[in-house]
């Protein structure tokens, strides 16, 4: 850690992290070496002492960061992990694209997808995906192919399952048929709301609300959206984009610096953003 550390700038948001324990390790790609910061290193000597049964209960114990999972009784839970896939998705990677049949379903972690619409050459957002839903739902509806294109936002870890077993998952688990129709509907009203707000409101306001809802999906407050891809997801030039962030940054409510972001003011950002954005989030 000490080799590590040193790198790191003085009062960087990163550095910052670290001295106020919201870190618990660091991965230093040049070495390959995952590096324990002290609370991470105590947490599993404690875990490492404790009885194999009482690790197991404590595992059990860790809330599941995907909600539609965490929603699920505990037999039907164990059922579909024993299952899933964990894998790592990256910004900028497309997972399904409309028409093409569905290999993989998702339930995000820590990550964002974008779905998209596209008339070709443009491509417009209508619908934003976290840790409280699914990639693939048209299969718990009964079709097999994509409508739109799911587009990796912010990478992080998500759970991956292939279509066929997915398939005869769902049939064994009925909380996970309910709780998948209820998230289907609950896309449907976001997208017609997502289609209004793209139709009347300002940019800086769909802005502020994309930014919100991609911080609550990755629950940080700083994350990193190239121009280009919010561009894509407003429906705008990369210059409208730069105008409107630019506008929110003189207003201290945000910082953007080669598609780092990070939310400054979050309360100010929420006066700034349309009222879409309450009924969006309230939508699930």
């Amino acid at each position: 850690m000490k080799n590590a550390l040193p790198r790191l700038a003085k009062g960087s948001p990163e550095h910052q992290a670290i001295e106020a324990g919201e870190i618990d390790a660091i991965i230093d790609h040049a070495s390959s070496n995952v590096i324990l910061l002290p609370a991470a290193r105590r947490a599993l000597r404690e875990l490492a002492g404790r009885p194999a049964a009482a690790n197991l209960d404590a595992a059990n114990e860790v809330p599941m960061a995907n909600g539609l999972l965490a929603a699920l009784p505990p037999a039907e839970y164990q059922y579909l992990i024993a299952r899933f896939e964990p894998v790592t998705l990256h910004a900028g990677e497309v997972l399904q694209e409309p028409g093409a049949p569905i290999e993989y379903v998702y339930f995000p972690q820590d990550c964002v997808i974008c779905l998209m619409a596209s008339v070709d050459p443009q491509v417009l957002e209508v619908g934003l995906v976290g840790n409280e839903g699914m990639v693939g739902i048209s299969l718990a509806l009964g079709r097999e192919v994509s409508s739109a294109r799911a587009l990796v936002q912010g990478a992080g870890a998500a759970f991956r399952m292939k279509a066929a077993r997915f398939q005869q998952a769902l049939g064994q688990c009925l909380s996970l048929q309910r709780e998948l129709h209820r998230f289907a509907d609950k896309k449907l009203a976001l997208a017609r709301q997502t289609a209004a707000c793209n139709r009347f409101h300002a940019i800086e306001a769909r802005l502020a609300r994309c930014l919100l809802m991609t911080g609550d999906r990755v629950r940080l407050a700083v994350f990193f959206l190239t121009q280009a891809c919010l561009a894509d997801m407003l429906g705008v030039r990369r210059a409208t984009v730069n105008a409107a962030a630019g506008l929110l940054q003189r207003r201290n409510l945000i910082r953007y610096s080669r598609g780092r972001i990070r939310i400054l003011d979050r309360a100010g950002l929420e006066a700034a953003a349309c009222a879409c954005y309450t009924r969006i989030e309230r939508l699930g």
